[in-house]
Parts: C-alpha cells; sequence; structure tokens
C-alpha cells in the first residue's frame, strides 16, 4: 500500500503542532521546516480543520494549533479520513474496473483484510506516542532549527 503525499503531509503537519503544542504555528514555518509547498500545505490545513484535528485562527497573529490533545488523535483515523475510499487495486473500484477475475478472484478479499489489519494496527497509535520522548525529532521541528 502506497500513501498518498495528501496523508504524508498530514502526519507531518500534526506532528509539527504536536511538538509545538505551547503556541499557535503558522503555515509558512510548517511548510519551511517540513519541507511542504504551502499550496499543498493549505489545502491539508484546510481538511484537517474540517475534520477537527486542526483549530485555525486568522488574522495577524493567526496561526493553527491541534483541535484535541494529541493523544486524543489515532493516527489511523487520520489515514482514513485523509486516504478516503482509495482503491487499493482496480477490481475496488465500481466504475473503472474492467478486470474479468473480479467475480472469482480471491484477492479482493485479502487485499480488503489487509487494508483493515494496516488501518487496525495504526489506530493503536497516537499522535502522542509519535512525538513523545522523541528527542530527535523535537529538535527537528523546534523553530530555531528550522530556519534553514
Amino acid at each position: 500500500m502506497r500513501i498518498t503525499k495528501r496523508t504524508n503531509i498530514a502526519i507531518r503537519l500534526l506532528m509539527f503542532c504536536a511538538a509545538n503544542e505551547d503556541r499557535l504555528v503558522t503555515k509558512a514555518e510548517i511548510a519551511e521546516c517540513c519541507n511542504i509547498s504551502e499550496n499543498h500545505l493549505a489545502q491539508v490545513i484546510n481538511q484537517l480543520s474540517q475534520l477537527d484535528f486542526l483549530h485555525t485562527q486568522r488574522g495577524r497573529n493567526g496561526g493553527m494549533n491541534l483541535a484535541r490533545p494529541a493523544d486524543q488523535i489515532r493516527i489511523g483515523d487520520v489515514f482514513r479520513h485523509i486516504e478516503g475510499g482509495l482503491p487499493i487495486a482496480e477490481c475496488f473500484a465500481d466504475a473503472d474496473n474492467t478486470c474479468p477475475l473480479t467475480e472469482a478472484c480471491r484477492l479482493k478479499l485479502a487485499l480488503a483484510d489487509a487494508a483493515q489489519a494496516f488501518y487496525a494496527s495504526l489506530d493503536d497509535i497516537t499522535l502522542e506516542a509519535l512525538v513523545c520522548d522523541n528527542l530527535d525529532l523535537m529538535r527537528i521541528l523546534q523553530p530555531v532549527q528550522c530556519a534553514r
């Protein structure tokens, strides 16, 4: 399974916010520190805000922070919401499925089970678990280190 760029950006963004939980962070500093285009980042910020993972504040002193504590954000939930119902294989896509084996193929069931197991394993991981006591990550995500 390959994770989309949007999900990758979402996780980096949430980790940055968790590492700087004591303040509002800006799109520009996240983009610079996490090597993300501000345009892509803006789309993900909007989506995470709508999904109630992020709280955003507009204005001169605006920015964003986590909408809930890091220990209440499950990585599996983030992946499910951002990845959506992406088909793992052609046979999962009802409209574009041209595979003649679909009705008899057992691989579709096996792939569905594997995807469920993948998400279930991510459900055991919280955002806090990714950043807590991770000194190397914290050094990277602190504003002083991000200024290049």
